[in-house]
């Protein structure tokens, strides 16, 4: 069945607007896109629109370059850093960047957001890595197709795989989570914003904390995902 772009505009629509409703946005700061391989799109919001105000027909398309196909208003900035993600993984389908305060105080110290316990493992199978901070010369040459390359650099150079880990945070700007919907996009974003705050809570009742044990993270993991999984009811 050929898949209905009116229809991925009201999904991507309406993921957008539950971002404020998680906690996740103020203001304008974070966008939803997601991607049809099979209609050769990217549908992403606008840019500096409220989140109230959004409809459906607001939605960008472009193509999978991230040239502007359809829409009268200009995509969200970001959208360099969604194309190049979405052109390295073709195993996501949905994006989500915002700037929600516990995610971007990890990312703005500089730090992995360490794994602790099992709220964490149920989603993320490890720390969430914090990628380093841009050059001067990514910065002023194409800061959001770099933001993306940075991203896309960490996981290589760490070796994971992005389904595993479906979030990163990116040095002194924020964080960064994907699924293979917008929806699975939108709860990642709202489990590593809640285990960023859960790590920061932690860390100030015992400094010396260590990460969960292994055994532990692979059971709470492997519970939820994979051939195995047997948490929640058979579809």
């Amino acid at each position: 069945m050929v898949k209905d772009l009116n229809e991925i505009k009201k999904r991507v629509c309406e993921a957008n607007k539950t971002l404020p409703s998680h906690g996740l946005v103020k203001f304008t700061w974070g966008n939803v896109s997601e991607v049809c391989y099979e209609l050769g799109c990217i549908v992403i919001k606008p840019s500096g629109v409220d989140y109230d105000k959004l409809r459906p027909e607001d939605m960008v398309v472009t193509d999978l370059d991230g040239n502007i196909i359809e829409g009268d208003l200009n995509p969200s900035s970001d959208l360099p850093t969604h194309v190049a993600l979405y052109k390295a993984w073709p195993e996501i389908g949905g994006i989500v960047h915002t700037h929600s305060t516990e995610a971007v105080g990890w990312a703005q110290a500089g730090r992995d957001i360490p794994i602790y316990g099992t709220t964490h493992a149920d989603c993320f199978f490890g720390p969430i890595p914090c990628a380093r901070s841009l050059t001067e010369e990514e910065v002023n040459t194409a800061y959001e197709k770099e933001t993306g390359t940075v991203i896309l650099e960490e996981f290589t150079n760490r070796k994971l795989d992005p389904l595993a880990v479906p979030g990163i945070v990116v040095r002194n700007h924020g964080p960064f989570t994907w699924g293979k919907t917008p929806e699975q996009a939108v709860y990642n974003s709202a489990v590593l914003e809640e285990v960023a705050k859960m790590s920061r809570l932690t860390e100030q009742i015992n400094p010396r904390v260590q990460p969960v044990p292994k055994h532990v993270m692979d059971k709470h993991y492997y519970r939820k995902h994979g051939a195995n999984a047997y948490y929640g009811q058979k579809s």
